[in-house]
């Protein structure tokens, strides 16, 4: 019954994704599809909390912790510079709390679950992982950043990513990551493993688009 229901969850994400992949691309549907762009994070969070498969209770508890500390850390970047460089946020993420979408601190644990799913299975020690789990996400964000400004998600200042954008974007996975393998054990989940994966190359296919 589980395997069921996670191929069905998969199978929402990719249709999900296929839809706001091809809107973006036809000129009459982009702006209107960008615009809900925060709803596919938004149903990425729910679908996160339907697959897991072991404590939905801890699971929820990182997520809120993820968020507070994601949100924080995006209130004081874009507020003061001091973290990820001068940017400031579009109007494509949805509501706002003092200049950060509230999706943003969502997705930043969403993501490092997803990818300590992803290496899981690697036989490595859990400090390795947890390294490695957060360079993941610094690639991630390198691929992200050409789509998201393209798209009104944020912007820089002279359109110009700055390389400490991705220091602190590693700090603050390390950070996360340390917290996530500090409450639970990670495991390997389809569901996560397929979030990750539908995600980075949805972004890798509008970089060349």
């Amino acid at each position: 019954m589980k395997v069921i229901q996670n191929k069905y969850l998969i199978a929402i994400l990719i249709i999900f994704h296929m839809v706001g992949l091809v809107g973006i691309m036809l000129p009459n549907f982009k702006d209107l599809i960008l615009s809900l762009s925060f709803l596919n994070l938004l149903l990425a969070f729910v679908i996160i909390l339907l697959g897991e498969d072991e404590s939905k209770s801890l699971l929820l508890k990182f997520l809120l912790i993820a968020f507070v500390i994601g949100l924080s850390v995006e209130l004081i970047g874009v507020h003061t510079g001091l973290l990820f460089g001068d940017y400031k946020y579009g109007s494509n993420l949805g509501p706002k709390l003092w200049g950060v979408p509230l999706v943003i601190g969502i997705n930043w644990g969403v993501l490092s679950v997803t990818a300590a799913s992803v290496t899981h299975s690697l036989k490595l020690p859990h400090k390795l992982k947890l390294i490695i789990n957060a360079f993941i996400l610094v690639i991630f964000d390198f691929v992200m950043e050409p789509v998201a400004m393209n798209s009104d998600f944020w912007s820089w200042k002279d359109n110009t990513i700055p390389f400490f954008n991705y220091v602190c974007w590693f700090f603050v996975a390390v950070i996360l990551q340390l917290i996530y393998f500090g409450m639970r054990k990670p495991n390997s989940n389809k569901v996560f493993n397929a979030l990750f994966f539908i995600q980075i190359t949805f972004f890798i296919i509008l970089n060349f688009r």
